[in-house]
């Protein structure tokens, strides 16, 4: 049956290239999405909003529990039976994504230069596509990272909030670093996507991979940034 949600890993040749191309698709509309939005935002939003985020420590960490906030709601929808709910789930981490980054794509704009976002979006363009095809051609099985990337979320995240609370700069190694932890969940989450999603979990699929992807492409940003200081 059309609708019916079988395992991908079970599927035919069919079946499997029918849910790729969805899930990548998906993928490519909510990065587009994410420009869109971000564009009208910083088009929108008042400079001295901007600048509000940027000022306070403890609105970071606002900002950050906000974020845990939405993106358990936006996985819970993104695997919702209801096709609406999942799409709402993808469209509400998107506008998520778009306010976290909103204060950091002013910087590099107006600081740092427009062309410092389109290298970091290129690099992070090229390292998605090799670790993509790393998955696909080696079929290597990348599951063993699952303990690595809960312990590295952990303390990552404890060291976000001491910085945010203390005022210390996290730096360039620390970028490095969770850049590596994002290549790692982008391994992960595709072997997850070939091995253990259904054939109808395109919506929730593309939305992991979103996830990923734009942890990456964070990161990646304030390495690129940090070679303007």
């Amino acid at each position: 049956m059309e609708n019916e949600n079988i395992l991908v890993s079970n599927a035919t040749s069919i079946e499997k290239a029918n849910f790729y191309k969805k899930t990548y698709q998906h993928l490519a509309l909510a990065i587009l999405a994410f420009i869109v939005v971000e564009t009208l935002m910083i088009k929108l939003v008042p400079e001295e909003a901007i600048v509000w985020m940027l000022s306070g420590r403890f609105i970071w960490l606002f900002i950050i529990g906000l974020f845990w906030l939405g993106t358990t709601m936006s996985d819970r929808l993104a695997f919702h039976p209801s096709r609406e709910k999942q799409y709402l789930g993808l469209s509400l981490y998107v506008i998520l994504e778009a306010i976290i980054f909103l204060p950091m794509i002013f910087i590099a704009s107006v600081y740092a230069g427009g062309d410092v976002i389109m290298q970091a979006a290129l690099t992070t363009l090229f390292m998605f596509g090799g670790l993509t095809s790393v998955v696909f051609f080696t079929n290597t099985d990348f599951s063993f990272l699952r303990t690595m990337l809960i312990v590295g979320g952990f303390v990552s995240l404890g060291i976000i909030v001491a910085g945010a609370i203390f005022g210390f700069n996290l730096g360039l190694w620390f970028s490095a670093g969770m850049a590596v932890l994002a290549s790692a969940s982008i391994l992960y989450q595709t072997d997850q996507i070939k091995n253990n999603y259904g054939t109808q979990q395109y919506v929730g699929a593309s939305l992991q991979l979103f996830s990923s992807v734009m942890l990456l492409f964070w990161y990646i940003l304030r390495i690129f940034m940090s070679r303007r200081d």
